[in-house]
């Protein structure tokens, strides 16, 4: 017989029965009493069957947009290929149909029927669209990679102690960020309706690749000895992104600012990575990386491009950059991040004076990189950059 549950420990649980039973009892309400319209075509398409009827109203195609062919381009049956025949193709500058029906079906007809989803809240095309999403969905899917196959990890040999607590460090580090960099778009993800259906597409690809980082430098680390420490820096940086107000800041902060640092090291990598096994694995993440990094300009240059009232937006955007680059530029500052990355520059803990004005070199590099993506997506912060622009660490 099984022992009763002592409700005082049920009780101290913050996530325990009372959530589950709160949360089934508004279903129950949802669903068995307060909106009952799935029981009425239940009951009415019972009815038809058991009649032995049938009702065809799918056969129609008014307005006529069946058989209208989409034809595949040498590459294969792309997006663009399908958008190609209209009306698929037509994206709307605001959605209106918050419910799972895709974009070009028949589905006006059942609006007053359709249930609301209510979680759909990202309902302007301005808020997530960027022109080369199509084409970095179809470059995600050809450029997967496996990080249990493709790493040749029988090949990595032991490195002196100071070198191998270096990386070992920067992947903790790799690994943090990996991690917050695909629960960001997951967080978005399931807010953008059907009518975005290429930019969810996309999301599902940029999670699928920070899941796949953070596998391979969680594996770096732990093949090399272990995980090492994590620090205050970078978990208030890491927040600064998931906790942005909307999809566009958080982009910013993400693709624009946060992931271009990233790829600005994995870029840095003959010069930081001290085995093949490391380059290989900087080498795969950075094409990953240049897609994500892409597709946030991208996104930053629709937003502004179409919002219809670009100064207000930019000077929203500015304030919200005021903050981001400062919190962001702790996790820069951290000596977590700082000493390995410098170590390895300088090629070991004795020579860290040395890696130290490697590191300026490569801050000179991060901070151009950053307010060239900037200007590009049409928001001018040389002039407003709260980022140090020299190496702000060296001495002397």
């Amino acid at each position: 017989m099984a022992q009763a549950t002592d409700p005082g420990k049920v009780l101290d649980r913050p996530n325990g029965n009372g959530g589950e039973e709160n949360g089934l009892a508004r279903y129950e309400i949802s669903f068995g009493q307060a909106d009952t319209r799935w029981a009425e075509m239940l009951a009415r398409n019972a009815e038809r069957l058991l009649k032995g009827s049938y009702s065809f109203h799918w056969l129609k195609t008014d307005p006529p947009n069946f058989g209208r062919r989409a034809k595949p381009s040498s590459r294969g049956l792309t997006y663009t290929d399908i958008n190609n025949v209209r009306p698929y193709g037509e994206v709307p500058e605001h959605v209106d149909w918050k419910s799972f029906a895709p974009r070009g079906a028949l589905r006006d007809p059942y609006r007053a029927e359709m249930p609301i989803i209510e979680d759909y809240t990202v309902l302007d095309s301005c808020e997530v669209w960027a022109d080369n999403v199509i084409t970095l969905y179809e470059e995600a899917k050809a450029r997967q990679w496996n990080a249990t196959r493709d790493i040749p990890w029988e090949e990595l040999k032991p490195l002196p102690d100071d070198l191998e607590k270096a990386t070992c460090q920067l992947c903790t580090f790799l690994t943090e960020v990996e991690f917050v960099a695909g629960d960001f778009p997951a967080k978005w993800m399931y807010r953008i309706p059907q009518d975005f259906l290429e930019v969810k597409s996309f999301l599902s690809t940029q999670i699928m690749d920070e899941a796949r980082h953070q596998e391979v430098f969680r594996k770096r680390a732990i093949a090399g000895g272990g995980l090492m420490h994590s620090a205050p820096g970078f978990e208030w940086a890491l927040k600064a992104i998931l906790d942005a107000p909307t999809h566009t800041m958080g982009t910013f902060l993400l693709n624009l600012l946060g992931e271009g640092l990233v790829l600005s090291i994995f870029r840095s990598g003959e010069m930081i990575a001290k085995t093949h096994v490391d380059k290989e694995i900087f080498r795969r993440c950075m094409q990953d990386e240049a897609r994500h990094v892409s597709y946030g300009v991208m996104q930053f240059k629709y937003y502004l491009d179409n919002n219809h009232d670009r100064e207000g937006a930019l000077e929203q955007l500015h304030r919200f950059a005021d903050i981001g680059e400062r919190v962001i530029l702790t996790a820069f500052t951290e000596p977590a991040l700082v000493e390995p990355v410098a170590i390895l520059l300088g090629g070991g803990l004795d020579k860290i004076d040395n890696g130290m004005e490697g590191m300026a070199h490569l801050w000179r590099m991060f901070i151009d990189e950053y307010l060239q993506r900037c200007a590009r997506a049409g928001f001018e912060r040389r002039e407003r950059c709260k980022l140090p622009l020299d190496f702000p660490w060296r001495q002397g």
